[in-house]
């Protein structure tokens, strides 16, 4: 059931999802059945913030750290992720949710950018959801790709750096056109942003829980709306307590 009878539902929510390993590891599992199962807390996590008519969901799906991971690994990794589009991009699609990946394009091989690139054209007129994917990203880096490319406008003569301002920033983040996240959600217990949304989350709400992301419901998430919905959102003012 939807929540739109709560006044501080957030509109966009970012989740960190943590735990895969340690949730496999637990049950003496190789790694690759933690991220099938994180692929399923994924699918609920979705259609759950759609139900609530959450506006935005924006998930960490892979750093650009992970590239460094065991090549066994981030070659199960990539081909879960093809899988998961080619087996939910039709309902998604149906169930009006946007997709958008969130990352940097550049680096990226044919086939991925290309299995990205399909997944936005289908559904990239649709109203309901926007699920951001945060696929090859990094926080440091995105804010380095917006300094190099001020820099070169710079120098060509065709900005004046005393102009810059945050407008100019947001508009050449990975999330051109997304909100800043109201309420970011940590599974694993892990009390660290991980290089994820560093501009983005200057006065986002942190929800951590101990809950391992392969195990994440819609009780879980709903806990986290109750929690934000709780909180007194300041902004950097001075707040009712004070």
């Amino acid at each position: 059931m939807a929540r739109s009878e709560q006044n501080k539902l957030p509109s966009h929510v970012a989740i960190i999802m943590d735990g895969n390993g340690r949730w496999a590891r637990r049950r003496g599992l190789p790694r690759f059945l933690g991220h099938q199962q994180g692929v399923k807390a994924l699918k609920k996590a979705v259609r759950f913030a759609s139900d609530q008519g959450i506006q935005s969901l924006t998930v960490y799906a892979f750093s650009t750290e992970n590239w460094q991971r065991p090549k066994e690994e981030v070659s199960f990794l990539l081909d879960l992720m093809h899988k998961t589009f080619v087996e939910e991009i039709d309902e998604l699609h149906q169930e009006g949710v946007r997709i958008v990946l969130v990352g940097d394009r550049s680096n990226l091989s044919g086939d991925i950018l290309q299995l990205w690139q399909n997944a936005e054209g289908l559904t990239q007129d649709n109203t309901g959801l926007t699920l951001n994917v945060a696929f090859n990203y990094g926080g440091r880096q995105e804010l380095l790709h917006v300094a190099k490319v001020l820099a070169q406008r710079a120098a060509v003569g065709d900005l004046d750096p005393a102009q810059i301002d945050e407008s100019m920033v947001n508009d050449l983040l990975y999330t051109k056109g997304s909100p800043d996240p109201d309420l970011i959600i940590r599974t694993g217990g892990e009390q660290r942003l991980s290089n994820f949304l560093l501009w983005q989350s200057a006065y986002s709400e942190l929800y951590v829980t101990d809950v391992l992301w392969p195990d994440f419901n819609e009780e879980h998430f709903a806990s986290a709306l109750d929690d934000f919905g709780q909180r007194e959102r300041r902004f950097g003012r001075v707040g009712k307590k004070e």
